[in-house]
């Protein structure tokens, strides 16, 4: 039986390798490679070996991989594992359930003995069984997704609400490859010193490209995963952050398509929470050149959360940026999607709880000129949330020390939805907020209420002039005689005049 399972050791095929032929080939990549050229030289009718230079015959000769750990000495422990990751490098076809399930079995209860035995932690891994296992997890995990049918740029949650997730058929069995790739990465009885050299770049790079995966289940055990990496290899740290700008450059500019941006914008929340103070240039620069322009797609609402949580620990981090971040919101801010509109007004009070009086002095002209206009929307989720603003203490303070500058922008919106608005909730809301700045500043709001009806009385004027000079336009028509084929309008007030 074991050399049946042996016998299905995975080849590389001439197009997957001219495929793959552009990324940065790790340790891991080329020692299964050369396993496939090996094995490539044998003939079919004898059992396939895997390649002498992943597994040496003096390290697993003579170990019989279905042999329990507790039946071998310590010394020999070590050698065993290396022996049953091999065996573990044998794939199925698990679309099929009814295929080859005594052998996915076996594989299955190695797998959970693996586990077991790093979870132990009882032997440091030697180079050998760190090559092994980084190999037995790159011919497990690393594939390429089928093309999927749906596409993630249509509007804010409607993936969420009308398509359920796709779940990969070998999800039980790629768990356990998770799990033991995460409690691997935990131990502490591996050398990350030996093991950078084999969970290297391109390692790293395969493992970001499985993010894009429909099953939420895979993306939370990857997050996990990719976690413990950054926090254990700090040599590759800058490489993943780099990595994580471009798949983020790809999503805004060029496909606003990808499945694991949420999950990425988590793993990078932990990761600002770690910088340094003050914040280097490199930092800054991912926050104004990635971070903002995610606002931008369709899909925002997906990942919202994440993203608005990034944001906030920039600021709380160095509260100078909070005027930038400001100023690229408002940049981005959606003119027709209401349920937009609602986040970033959300997004914004969060902002403006970090705020100082500096930062907010710069960008509150055109900040409150943005919030009129919300306060003056027909929909009424869009006015509410704008007109909650006036509920936390923070941003009252704020307005209440720059009311001169505030209250002359603002006002008109406040009167106009006083007197116009169609729901009765917002028309609460907003003369609760005339109400506030009246006893804040009473003189400011009979100065404000004087100089609007003079704007209003000043409106109604031009608007009866336009009237008047168009009706003058429309009589000098009607007495122009008509010639060949011009087009002439005819309107019942012009023929009322000329009679």
């Amino acid at each position: 039986m074991l050399r049946q399972i042996l016998s299905k050791l995975p080849r590389k095929s001439s197009k997957t390798d001219s495929a793959e032929s552009a990324r940065p080939e790790s340790p891991v990549t080329q020692q299964i490679s050369n396993g496939s050229s090996a094995g490539s030289g044998k003939s079919s009718n004898g059992p396939k070996r895997t390649s002498s230079v992943v597994f040496p015959a003096s390290v697993v000769a003579g170990i019989e991989p279905l042999v329990p750990f507790k039946d071998v000495p310590s010394a020999e422990k070590m050698n065993l594992f290396v022996s049953k990751v091999s065996l573990c490098c044998v794939t199925f076809d698990f679309s099929d359930s009814s295929k080859n399930t005594l052998e996915k079995d076996v594989k299955r209860q190695t797998l959970l003995e693996l586990v077991d035995f790093v979870a132990a932690g009882s032997v440091k891994f030697s180079e050998p069984a760190i090559l092994a296992i980084c190999r037995m997890c790159a011919v497990n995990l690393f594939r390429v997704f089928p093309p999927n049918y749906r596409s993630n740029s249509s509007s804010i949650g409607e993936n969420d609400d009308n398509d359920d997730p796709m779940f990969d058929p070998a999800w039980p069995h790629l768990q356990i490859v998770y799990d033991l790739l995460l409690r691997f990465i935990n131990s502490t009885c591996l050398d990350a010193k030996v093991a950078k050299k084999y969970i290297d770049h391109s390692f790293i790079l395969r493992l970001l490209d499985l993010f894009d995966t429909e099953d939420p289940r895979e993306r939370e055990c990857l997050k996990a995963i990719l976690h413990r990496v950054y926090g254990k290899f700090m040599v590759h740290r800058p490489f993943i952050r780099k990595s994580l700008s471009n798949i983020f450059y790809r999503f805004v500019f060029e496909t606003e398509k990808h499945n694991g941006i949420a999950e990425l914008l988590e793993i990078f929340g932990s990761i600002i929470s770690g910088f340094a103070m003050p914040l280097k240039e490199e930092h800054k620069i991912f926050l104004w050149r990635v971070l903002i322009p995610l606002h931008k797609p369709k899909s925002v609402g997906i990942y919202f959360q994440q993203l608005s949580y990034c944001v906030v620990q920039f600021i709380e981090k160095e509260p100078r940026l909070a005027s930038m971040v400001i100023k690229g919101i408002l940049k981005y801010w959606p003119i027709t999607n209401s349920q937009k509109e609602v986040m970033f007004l959300g997004e914004l009070e969060e902002i403006l709880e970090a705020i100082s009086m500096v930062e907010f002095q710069k960008v509150m002209v055109p900040l409150f000129w943005r919030i009129g206009c919300c306060i003056n929307s027909l929909h009424f989720q869009v006015a509410e949330r704008a007109l909650f603003l006036w509920n936390n203490d923070q941003i009252v303070n704020l307005i209440a020390h720059n009311r001169p500058v505030i209250l002359p922008i603002i006002f008109p919106a406040l009167e106009k939805n006083a007197h116009d608005h169609w729901n009765q909730g917002v028309l609460n809301l907003t003369l609760n907020v005339r109400k506030m700045f009246s006893e804040m500043d009473d003189a400011l709001y009979l100065a404000c209420l004087d100089q609007f009806r003079e704007d209003e009385e000043r409106q109604s004027v031009l608007a009866e002039q336009r009237k008047e000079a168009w009706q003058r336009l429309e009589y000098a028509a009607s007495l122009k005689p008509i010639t060949g084929n011009t087009a002439v309008l005819v309107t019942p007030l012009a023929t009322s005049i000329a009679c």
